[in-house]
């Protein structure tokens, strides 16, 4: 196995966590990572997920700390 195909296989493997960890933050997360009320509407929770996605290892540190 070549160091390009494992670069491959740790970017799918990035990508394929990155979007389980959005999709369940914009569905749960957001009102609990804020330290105020704030209710979100679909498109606002949809123009998250681009950026969940992409941060998904502090997205998911921040989310696991505010839960406690």
């Amino acid at each position: 196995m070549t160091f390009a195909m494992l670069a491959g296989y740790g970017f799918l493997l990035y990508v394929a966590f990155g979007a389980c960890v959005a999709v369940a933050f914009v569905i749960a997360g957001p009102d609990r990572v804020l330290s105020q009320p704030a209710s979100f509407t679909p498109a606002a929770r949809l123009l998250l997920l681009p950026g969940a996605a992409a941060l998904w290892p502090y997205v998911l540190l921040r989310w696991l700390r505010s839960a406690g």
